[in-house]
């Protein structure tokens, strides 16, 4: 039996809200490359390395909220997660000089970021244990929804009233939907005196403080593994995020189709982040995992051969659901592999090393077209880190085998 109004779906729609306009502002950075790029006449790599330190601050600070979460939860962090962001995108409307790009949109948005993924993700893993995948798809949802509306809102802005005006709108927006959904997260169910997934009597596994420590995990190889194999999707993910529109620019596409090529993206990722955490509820977040590969490694095959615009659209639909699904399925498997005792400071673990590589990737892809004047060799690395990603997931064992292991250790 279940209660009909479970508190957990309030923090789901919150939560949805908060990665729709963090990661769709995240996304645009691509929108308003060449824009910052005829201004400043900035070269492709030193615009790039500005979303890098995003990535990178995100990750550091992302460990630190994550262990915060375990025991202070998630409201206060939010609050003023989102203060940071709405005021880094504020700042960005008096963009000057190159170190203020790095200050501005680099660390103010890395700090902001920090939280979107580790403390959200986080707190629903605990919200729900049955449809956990599922729940964490719709929160995942808001991202793809952002991703597809906002960069689309923010070129047609740019065109009307120009790229400061339209930072200025977004950090707005950033400011009232965190200080009004932050209100509405709590830590856990049971602060409420509720059980997961609005059950009214506890079912084994429903305990909160079950799993491994960061210590402990940190003595498996599954934990290593994920480590090693997150960096290679994030390198691809962050690079086709920043790199797709001025690709399809250079290919001959208007500024606003490219932008679509982006949206295109994001709308097909809800699709991917709903579909994969509902799959990983019924056969195993791991294998969900697994499965997102084979859409992955099939777009970037694709890419290496694109010569017009409508191939765009095409890796950018099959793409998409593959980068939905990576984002949404990763912290239910650390749930599945290493329970809820100390998830936030795992989660953040991972996630730490995915910022490393997704830092990298812009920057390098960046480096590659400066100095070859063609993404080619780009794409063509982004395959092979694809298969690498795959062959070292392939090698995490299950969640009972791990546990033991642990236990062992």
């Amino acid at each position: 039996m279940k209660t009909r109004n479970y508190y957990g779906y309030t923090i789901v729609e919150a939560c949805f809200f908060m990665q729709g306009v963090a990661i769709g502002a995240l996304t645009t950075y691509g929108v308003f490359f060449k824009y910052l790029q005829a201004e400043f006449g900035w070269s492709r790599a030193f615009i790039s390395g500005a979303s890098s330190v995003v990535l990178v601050v995100m990750g550091i600070f992302g460990v630190l909220l994550g262990r915060l979460n375990d025991s202070l939860g998630p409201r206060r962090i939010l609050l003023v997660s989102g203060l940071v962001l709405g005021g880094g995108y504020l700042l960005m409307s008096h963009l000057h000089s190159g170190w203020q790009l790095y200050v501005f949109y680099g660390v103010l948005v890395g700090i902001g970021l920090s939280s979107h993924d580790i403390v959200t993700l986080s707190t629903v893993a605990r919200w729900f244990r049955k449809r956990r995948g599922m729940m964490t798809g719709i929160v995942k949802a808001g991202t793809g929804t952002g991703q597809f509306l906002i960069p689309l809102i923010a070129s047609a802005l740019i065109l009307a009233y120009g790229w400061r005006t339209t930072y200025l709108v977004i950090g707005a927006v950033i400011l009232v939907v965190y200080i009004i959904a932050s209100r509405l997260v709590k830590r856990s169910p049971d602060v409420m005196g509720l059980l997961p997934d609005g059950g009214v009597e506890p079912e084994e596994g429903d305990a909160q403080a079950t799993g491994l420590f960061l210590g402990q995990a940190l003595r498996t190889p599954q934990l290593w593994l994920c480590s090693l194999a997150y960096p290679c999707v994030t390198f691809s993910s962050m690079t086709v995020l920043v790199h797709i529109v001025p690709y399809g620019t250079d290919m001959g596409m208007s500024a606003t189709k490219a932008a679509a090529v982006l949206s295109t993206i994001g709308a097909v990722s809800v699709a991917g982040r709903i579909t994969m955490g509902t799959i990983g509820d019924r056969i195993g977040s791991r294998k969900s995992f697994l499965l997102c590969f084979v859409f992955l490694i099939s777009a970037l095959v694709w890419i290496q051969f694109a010569s017009a615009g409508w191939m765009l659209f095409v890796f950018a639909v099959v793409y998409g659901f593959a980068h939905g699904g990576f984002y949404t399925v990763l912290s239910p498997t650390v749930a599945e592999l290493f329970g809820l005792r100390a998830h936030g400071a795992i989660f953040g673990f991972v996630y730490f090393w995915g910022t490393l590589g997704g830092a990298l990737g812009p920057v390098v892809a960046g480096g590659i077209f400066d100095a070859l004047q063609s993404y080619d060799m780009a794409f063509a690395l982004l395959l092979g880190l694809g298969v690498l990603s795959l062959l070292l997931m392939l090698r995490v064992r299950p969640v009972k085998e791990a546990s033991q292991s642990a236990a062992i250790a």
